[in-house]
């Protein structure tokens, strides 16, 4: 990622977890900064093997261009379901957590997208730091996932697809978590049978 670019920060604008309805017949269109329509699906998952095939079929819809946001507690999954995308976009090297290097960018061994790995975590001044790596760049020609992203990178793609990991607290074995994808935009329309 290369030298570091300021700009004016975008107005952040909150996104709804349900689906929207679609406009009756005669509509006015949404004015510009409106929330965009979203699509949500709802799975289980129970093990991390599971999470980490989840992955795998997600990588099998994502292009060049999909911008991914990882939400979840610590230790939910996120990095495990990374690991999976990884494997399925078919790139080099051992996906881990990008947590003391912020990003990691993985080639494609097969010709496809690079994975561009961020974990946004330590990164609290929002898009000015964001930009700092320079994302905008590398968007166009990778799948970009982000950690930690909600409420930093929202301004890269108006389409995109939030993952929210939610597990039991506290001290716990239990493995299961529930998974909510939320595809944002025009993108994410057959998100759904997408996944069958």
């Amino acid at each position: 990622m290369e030298a570091p670019h300021s700009g004016p920060a975008a107005e952040t604008v909150p996104e709804t977890a349900g689906a929207t309805a679609p406009e009756p017949a005669g509509a006015v269109p949404e004015p510009a900064g409106a929330v965009p329509e979203a699509v949500t699906v709802t799975l289980t998952v129970t093990s991390p093997e599971q999470m980490q095939d989840l992955g795998r079929r997600l990588a099998r819809v994502l292009a060049p261009g999909d911008l991914v946001m990882l939400t979840g507690e610590l230790g939910a999954g996120k990095t495990t379901l990374t690991r999976g995308l990884g494997e399925g976009l078919g790139v080099r090297g051992a996906v881990t957590s990008p947590t003391f290097v912020i990003a990691r960018v993985h080639p494609s061994l097969t010709g496809g997208p690079a994975l561009v790995h961020v974990d946004a975590y330590r990164l609290g001044g929002g898009l000015d730091e964001m930009e700092d790596l320079d994302l905008d760049v590398s968007l166009p020609e990778s799948v970009v996932v982000v950690e930690w992203g909600d409420g930093k990178v929202e301004e890269l793609a108006d389409d995109r697809l939030r993952v929210l990991i939610d597990r039991a607290t506290g001290d716990t074995g239990d493995e299961r978590r529930e998974v909510t994808l939320v595809g944002i935009g025009k993108r994410w329309a057959g998100l759904r049978a997408d996944l069958e």
